[in-house]
């Protein structure tokens, strides 16, 4: 799968998130690990329903693909999605050379990508002033690439997820709103534990 020639960001339609987000975990396998970034996407993926297999980060800009990279190359048996967004997953873009080096075939990484910093007051984002991160990706070594503008491709990402057979990314492109906050516990210590029991691991 790869993704079409750029575009300007203002010729491409902006999804809504919290369905996009919604019906991508709906359409998952029930083993599938989550990795969330900090912020909106937490708030996305607690607002579709709270699941042992969902760990979700407060405060850790930058770690969701990193983290969910050591997963996957430790759970090779099991799906691991990283949905983060473009601010959070810029902050650790130097990751993208690993994954790209390693290419676990478990791994999805999902951005959420509305070109603004939704967490710092909506100031405009690298990719909405010319980065493309597909391209960026592309340029790691990731092979399996995606730009997802259409609900209707929700399904095929979730078939390549399911599948296993090679590092997706998918720049999913969402529009600039801010829903509700739905948030998941902030007890570090019962999200890791409940994490740690769906991997069947003690919890001591």
């Amino acid at each position: 799968m790869t993704a079409d020639a750029p575009m300007s960001a203002d010729a491409l339609a902006r999804l809504d998130r919290r369905r996009f987000v919604a019906d991508l975990i709906a359409r998952l396998p029930a083993d599938a690990l989550l990795i969330t970034g900090l912020g909106s996407p937490s708030y996305d993926v607690f607002a579709a329903g709270d699941r042992p297999g969902n760990f979700y980060l407060w405060g850790a800009m930058g770690a969701a693909a990193p983290l969910a990279l050591g997963l996957a190359l430790a759970r090779p048996d099991r799906p691991v999605v990283a949905i983060t967004g473009d601010g959070e997953h810029l902050m650790g873009i130097g990751t993208l050379a690993t994954i790209g080096a390693l290419r676990p075939a478990n791994l999805a990484l999902v951005v959420l990508d509305n070109a603004h910093f939704g967490e710092t007051g909506m100031q405009p984002s690298h990719t909405g002033l010319g980065t493309d991160l597909i391209a960026v990706a592309q340029g790691f070594g990731i092979r399996d690439t995606v730009r997802i503008t259409d609900l209707a491709q929700t399904e095929d990402l979730a078939t390549r997820i399911e599948a296993r057979t090679a590092t997706t990314y998918a720049q999913v492109l969402i529009a600039a709103d801010e829903p509700p906050r739905a948030l998941p516990p902030r007890d570090g210590v019962a999200n890791k534990n409940s994490f740690r029991a769906a991997l069947g691991l003690s919890t001591f």
